[in-house]
């Protein structure tokens, strides 16, 4: 039998790769960065990364306060009154008093399959929202442990590091961009520079990283992503402590297949947020937006 997993371990241990795997990001944009520099020399990078950093600022603080929004518009969600949805609120209501979290905002969308997505800056500016499906397909130990885990990605300021790696990736890609166009601007072309070997050599370097460096930061962006979801699924034992119900809603999960209307209403770009791929998506290991629902269940279960 393989030996119990501690949640406060995992959690630990999640964190630390996610750390480790923005760590990276940062490294590619300071090395890109070195690069450029090296190739068009010191005033076409100041001027590179001024514009790069003012767009890329005006981009994240527009998402950053109002991604709670976006998000909620794109799958056409609407409040959850508690009338309606009772034990949907009564059950957050639990999981916060029990966790000290302020009570967020309550949504339903729309959708036969079981799903659920958290969103906001932080704990004081946060939205859940669970599907139509969750709230009839799962029973009150299983929908506690899919609250919990998204209760978890509050908690964890899950919102404002992935705002955060977004950033990074965002800047990396508008740099390559304005590198990209530089080159057919002419930004870099004189007698004496063109004939200088060392910086036709970093032109050259600079136009792989160019085509690379977004590929390889948003692979990261994605192992990210994978990572808060083990952390979250570890806090949500942490808060209830038991992974029954969240294992068992898994499993349901699991056994379900997207709905034509889940591929019409869903943005691929809000996917990462759910609590699995909506898509259900068979692309496997470094594109996956999500781990493996089963070896998410093979975790849990050694809590």
């Amino acid at each position: 039998m393989p030996d119990r997993i501690s949640f406060h371990d995992q959690i630990s241990k999640n964190k630390w790769k996610s750390f480790f795997l923005i760590l990276i990001i940062i490294i590619v944009f300071i090395v890109f960065g070195a690069v450029i520099g090296l190739a068009l020399g010191p005033d076409y990078f100041t001027i590179i990364m001024i514009l790069a950093t003012i767009i890329s600022i005006f981009y994240v603080w527009f998402g950053y306060y109002n991604s709670d929004k976006i998000a909620l518009a794109s799958v056409n969600a609407k409040p959850a009154s508690t009338s309606e949805y009772p034990q949907y609120h009564h059950t957050v209501e639990g999981l916060c008093l029990a966790s000290g979290m302020p009570k967020p905002k309550l949504y339903i969308m729309q959708d036969e399959n079981i799903n659920a997505f958290a969103s906001g800056r932080d704990p004081q500016h946060a939205v859940i929202c669970v599907t139509t499906g969750a709230l009839k397909k799962l029973d009150k130990q299983e929908l506690e442990g899919v609250l919990g885990h998204e209760l978890s990605h509050i908690a964890n300021f899950d919102i404002r590091f992935i705002t955060l790696t977004a950033v990074l990736v965002g800047m990396i890609a508008i740099i390559s961009q304005f590198f990209l166009r530089s080159l057919f601007w002419g930004s870099f072309s004189g007698g004496k520079d063109r004939d200088n070997k060392a910086q036709i050599i970093f032109i050259l370097i600079g136009i792989l990283l160019a085509v690379l460096a977004p590929i390889v930061v948003s692979l990261v962006q994605l192992a990210i992503s994978r990572k808060r979801e083990y952390a979250a699924d570890a806090s949500s034992v942490k808060f209830i402590r038991s992974p029954t119900g969240l294992i068992r809603a898994l499993k349901k999960i699991d056994r379900e297949r997207p709905t034509e209307q889940e591929k019409r209403t869903i943005s691929k770009a809000v996917a990462p947020l759910f609590i699995s791929d909506p898509f259900k998506r068979k692309v496997e290991g470094l594109f996956q937006t999500h781990p493996p629902i089963q070896k998410r269940i093979e975790i849990l279960e050694r809590m």
